[in-house]
């Protein structure tokens, strides 16, 4: 039977890379359900790692986790602060060793309504710095990497929701212990009841400060063509063993441009590999896909006064699907 309600989430997100982008670290950590009153959360762990001549390998759902893992949010004045962060497969591999710091300040708590009070909550951090050890099968790598983190806090269900797209480019210019000198981020609020409700913003910091803020009406996303279906790769390791429906295809170009007054800002996102996530629905059986893409991302643009143009690697989430692959 399914579930009749939608259940409370909390998520903390964490996604880097390394500045020539020969390793990718992707990690969704999850409480699912009410806390307290006698009940506990169902917690769910998952680690994506890709590496430039491996590959991407994924735990399951189940990967082991600290119990209170790093989160800046949980001392949101403490820039520099170092902290640990250690994430594996049960099996071992793959797995992170990671510590992980600061260099600036989350953007404010922005906030999406939809559906029957249904209400998604996200607040977002660019510049954060990881050093430490990535573990593969046969193989053990020493990295500096440079990435994001994200808390997301909400009540919904996987229909209602419908789908969003997300990313973030950090400026990998620079020295590896400052913040980067500018970070986009961006997010893209798809609900299906109402239409009406979709909500998202761009962002850009400069040296770990939130300098612009661009709302939803402000900016236009599009997309052109389609990733190759071999470049695309089924995770967690289980989903190719039940059945999981095919998805939508995933763009391989995203453009994104933002303008407000004087300012303006451009955004040309070019995809080359993606996991696709399987995320069980808790409200029917199709699952709901969350597809990590990697790639190259060229911005451009002048924002108070200040021309900035560079290109770095980033990472794009599109996500969608509870129906057909067509609902992507």
């Amino acid at each position: 039977m399914p579930l009749r309600a939608p259940l409370e989430r909390r998520w903390l997100h964490y996604a880097f890379l390394s500045r020539d982008s020969g390793q990718s670290v992707i990690a969704n950590l999850s409480a699912l359900g009410p806390d307290g009153d006698g009940h506990a959360p169902h917690r769910t762990t998952i680690l994506l790692v890709h590496d430039r001549e491996h590959g991407w390998h994924s735990s399951q759902f189940n990967a082991d986790r600290p119990d209170h893992p790093w989160s800046s949010f949980r001392s949101p004045h403490a820039i520099g602060v170092a902290g640990d962060f250690d994430v594996a497969a049960r099996t071992g591999v793959p797995a992170v060793k990671l510590r992980l710091r600061r260099t600036g300040r989350p953007c404010t708590s922005q906030s999406a309504a939809f559906g029957g009070g249904e209400h998604l909550r996200w607040q977002s951090e660019p510049g954060v710095l990881a050093s430490g050890l990535v573990r593969l099968p046969g193989i053990e790598r020493d990295v500096e990497l440079l990435g994001y983190h994200e808390r997301v806090r909400g009540r919904w269900s996987w229909p209602a929701l419908g789908g969003w797209v997300f990313g973030f480019v950090n400026d990998p210019v620079g020295r590896s212990d400052e913040p980067p000198p500018t970070a986009v981020v961006f997010t893209l609020i798809q609900s299906r009841d109402p239409r009406a409700a979709a909500s998202g913003s761009v962002m850009l910091w400069r040296r770990g400060r939130l300098v612009r803020h661009f709302p939803r009406r402000a900016f236009q996303v599009a997309v052109h063509d389609v990733l190759d279906r071999d470049q695309v790769v089924l995770v967690p390791p289980l989903a190719r063993a039940l059945g999981t429906a095919p998805a939508a295809s995933v763009p391989r170009r995203l453009l994104i441009t933002a303008r407000s007054g004087s300012d303006r800002l451009l955004l040309d996102f070019r995809g080359s590999t993606a996991a696709r996530i399987a995320n069980p629905c808790e409200t029917g059986l199709p699952a709901f896909s969350v597809h990590e893409t990697l790639g190259a991302c060229h911005v451009e643009g002048v924002v108070a006064g200040r021309r900035l143009d560079f290109q770095a690697p980033g990472i794009v989430e599109f996500a969608g699907g509870t129906g057909d692959a067509d609902d992507h």
